[in-house]
């Protein structure tokens, strides 16, 4: 169901968001990458392995190179099964489940080169099949290092946003808020975020989807060693200047997020992005303080569980009066 803004907005649509007007859904997936699909390529064209690789959680890359060797080796071993048994050495021939056991663990020694020798090919096909699959356990394996080293010394952000943005009181008037935190050791600085809203407007009875640069209070900070609380003012500037509680509900809303900081280590420029959509946006909130001084008062403690906490806040008359 189109949730359109039919009211005048001031400020003028941004003509370089990257996404046309006709685009639907949510244009930034939390994980940072666009929500488009392609079409018109095959699967192979359209992604990017060694992107996709490196892009999957450390957990998910694990398993599916174990599944990836298990598969492999189960398939060379009903090989060898079909071949014959009789032409391996050693093969414990007490019953065919022995046997099979037998044949996949020949095929992961094979696979990986290590070759203990009680079992070993003989005759033509046996071995021409156990040639191909060393070959083939390289090159996997070196495949394999690669994309280990990739995602070692791939550079990251490691920036966590909070779940919501929240409409919270601010110098006398609303601002709307998020906030986000470094979650591993490294240094980042000359940190600087750029944020846009995409707001579903009604326009001569057609939805469309204009674009809005967000003016923030702070855009850029030396150093990212805390939470950094981005805020955009609410004001005669603001696309959301006369929003109410109900209008920031029920409009199609996106706050499209990039962080852009410098890593020391890697020497290198970082970037990371998320985005908030309509429901993901809290009204008549603010947010919880997330860091502290330990206990000895000697270094301060910032307490990632607490990145999306908040309570509710009333908003200050002259907001409701403008709404």
């Amino acid at each position: 169901m189109t949730r359109g803004f039919r009211k005048k907005i001031r400020q003028k649509n941004a003509e370089n968001s990257g996404f046309g007007t006709n685009a639907t859904g949510r244009f930034i997936n939390k994980d940072g990458l666009p929500n488009v699909q392609r079409r018109g390529v095959n699967v192979f064209n359209r992604l990017s392995w060694y992107h996709t690789m490196l892009n999957l959680s450390s957990f998910r890359f694990i398993s599916y190179l174990v599944i990836a060797y298990i598969m492999v080796n189960l398939f060379f071993a009903m090989i060898y099964y079909l071949i014959g048994v009789e032409h391996l050495t050693g093969i414990d021939k007490s019953d065919p489940l022995n046997e099979f056991i037998d044949v996949f663990f020949f095929s992961s020694q094979t696979f990986t080169t290590v070759g203990y020798g009680r079992i070993a090919p003989v005759g033509f096909l046996a071995s021409l099949v156990a040639t191909f699959e060393a070959f083939l356990g390289l090159l996997t394996f070196a495949i394999a290092t690669g994309l280990f080293y990739g995602r070692f010394s791939r550079p990251r952000a490691y920036l966590r946003f909070s779940d919501i943005a929240i409409i919270a009181p601010f110098q006398e008037s609303s601002a709307l808020m998020f906030r986000l935190a470094p979650y591993k050791n490294n240094a980042l600085t000359d940190a600087d975020v750029i944020v846009s809203a995409a707001i579903e407007v009604i326009e001569n009875g057609v939805a469309k989807s204009n674009f809005y640069r967000l003016e923030t209070q702070l855009s850029k900070i030396n150093t990212l060693a805390l939470n950094w609380t981005v805020v955009h003012k609410i004001d005669e500037n603001s696309p959301f200047y006369g929003f109410s509680e109900e209008d920031f509900k029920n409009t199609d809303i996106e706050l499209i997020v990039q962080v852009r900081a410098f890593d020391e280590v890697f020497s290198n420029t970082v970037v990371q992005r998320s985005s908030y959509t309509t429901g993901e946006i809290v009204y008549g909130a603010k947010f919880v303080p997330m860091y502290y001084p330990n206990k000895e008062n000697l270094s301060t403690v910032l307490d990632l569980d607490k990145i999306n906490e908040y309570r509710k806040e009333e908003l200050p008359d002259s907001v409701r009066n403008k709404e």
